[in-house]
């Protein structure tokens, strides 16, 4: 399968309190913390694409521009939509909007690269083993 865009994905997760800004610190209240509604927003990014990657291939986060727009209680559930917006070679942007219960959380602008899995680790060694 080839990737294209529209190519969509989701990811949900239900917020609790190891997901809070305090927890994380990223803040110190008990609401979704940024950080986890980024990581969300990537899943959905993986998701939306996962299927058509070939075998021994993954893809690597390069950027995101996250807007958080609104603060989610633990308890309620957050899901972010990924759509693929273009194809360039191995980069592959997206558009993530994340919404909960009362609605829109945040959006963000979303780059990921396709890998080769094992390549990728390698150079990843290596790169540590510099020090």
């Amino acid at each position: 399968m080839e990737i294209k865009e529209r190519m969509t994905g989701k990811a949900v997760l239900t917020v609790d309190t190891p997901h809070t800004a305090r927890v994380m610190k990223s803040g110190s209240l008990d609401v979704l913390a940024t950080p986890i509604l980024s990581a969300l927003m990537e899943e959905a990014a993986c998701a939306a694409i996962a299927e058509a990657l070939d075998e021994g291939m993954t893809t690597v986060g390069g950027s995101i521009s996250l807007v958080h727009k609104a603060p989610t209680l633990p308890g309620d559930t957050v899901t972010a939509t990924a759509v693929v917006t273009g194809v360039k070679g191995k980069k592959i942007t997206f558009t993530i909007r994340a919404e909960d219960s009362a609605g829109e959380v945040g959006t963000a602008d979303h780059t990921r690269f396709i890998v080769e899995a094992d390549h990728f680790m390698d150079n990843a060694g290596k790169r540590k083993n510099k020090e």
